[in-house]
């Protein structure tokens, strides 16, 4: 995928507004399957997946033994019985995937394929999301609840669609195994009346900061646990042992010595990663991992790590831009809630 085609901010406007089409086909795709496949997952990752039905999705992680994050991830329940679909980082799919051949060896009622190259990914985002599906005549799509899948005919090929998005706009994500060109030129002919445009990478890290969504690389790591990023509400503590669930439950009881922020600006100023950020006593107290001017709120905007005891929303921070303390002020994200309709 592009980092613009018509520009950035255009691209960015227009999903706010209209709707855009990515190719995320650089994500990982992983098929997890067999009578042991939900018992091997439960075991190497942080939800629980015993409530999942068949057709819905859930937000997940990987986490090594010291409780560290190696991926957030979505893993999808299929329609048949033992059958999952793992959607992994890009930059993280040969790790996990040793990860997870490492984890399961020896297992022989667990299969693990890479379907990464054979299967592309295409996310539809945008308030005219579902306009655009109903004018292909997949009402099935149109009453598809968030983190629900189903499969279609799109353009006369076969796709798995689920309600998810890394937006923060109503979307669909298209799991295609076959033409995928006849699946986007299908959805580009159908969005065309409705201002659909393709769009790129440099609006998906745009829109996905304003919702206050994790990038790994940026925001988590494996020196980052799922409680310090503050999505402890992916972590299961009532289900089985999984990979760094001891460092976990200790740190829950104590509490973590940092937490994830956000932050907007109170002056002028474009906060990026790895920028300091400091009390209002200018003491170095944590850093930015993800920063951008808002083309919504018009103010620079960020995500970062500060010791716990200055982590409460509303409290006045300093950040270090080249040299310039800029002051900003702790707010909880997301930074921009979708219209109610």
């Amino acid at each position: 995928m592009p980092l613009q085609y018509s520009g950035v901010v255009d691209e960015y406007q227009t999903v706010r507004t209209k709707a855009g089409l990515f190719d995320v086909s650089h994500m990982g795709r992983i098929l997890v399957s067999g009578t042991g496949a939900e018992r091997f997952l439960q075991r190497v990752t942080t939800n629980d997946l015993a409530g999942l039905k068949a057709g819905q999705a859930q937000y997940s992680m990987v986490c090594n033994e010291q409780g560290g994050i190696k991926d957030d991830i979505f893993v999808y329940r299929l329609e048949n019985p033992g059958e999952f679909l793992l959607c992994v980082n890009a930059s993280n799919r040969a790790k996990i995937l040793a990860w997870l051949f490492t984890q399961g060896q020896g297992l022989s009622d667990c299969r693990i394929q890479d379907r990464s190259t054979d299967m592309a990914q295409i996310a539809l985002q945008g308030p005219a999301a579902r306009s655009i599906v109903e004018a292909l005549g997949l009402s099935a799509l149109a009453q598809l609840k968030l983190r629900q899948s189903t499969r279609v005919q799109v353009g006369g090929v076969e796709c798995l669609v689920a309600r998810t998005g890394y937006t923060g706009e109503f979307g669909y994500e298209f799991y295609v195994t076959g033409a995928v060109p006849m699946v986007w030129d299908a959805l580009m002919s159908a969005g065309k009346a409705f201002g659909l445009k393709p769009a790129g990478l440099g609006a998906r890290d745009l829109l996905r900061l304003e919702m206050g969504y994790l990038l790994y690389g940026n925001d988590i790591d494996e020196r980052t646990t799922p409680l310090e990023a503050g999505v402890d509400w992916a972590v299961s503590f009532s289900k089985g042992m999984f990979p760094g669930k001891p460092v976990l439950e200790q740190q829950r009881q104590v509490g973590p010595d940092r937490r994830f922020v956000g932050f907007e600006l109170l002056e002028k100023g474009v906060p990026r990663h790895g920028f300091t950020m400091l009390s209002s006593t200018s003491e170095p107290i944590g850093d930015v991992t993800s920063g951008n001017l808002s083309p919504l709120l018009q103010k620079g905007i960020g995500l970062g790590y500060v010791r716990s005891d200055f982590a409460k929303p509303g409290t006045d921070v300093l950040i270090d831009i080249r040299g310039k303390l800029v002051p900003a002020k702790l707010v909880k994200p997301p930074f921009y809630t979708r219209p109610s309709k």
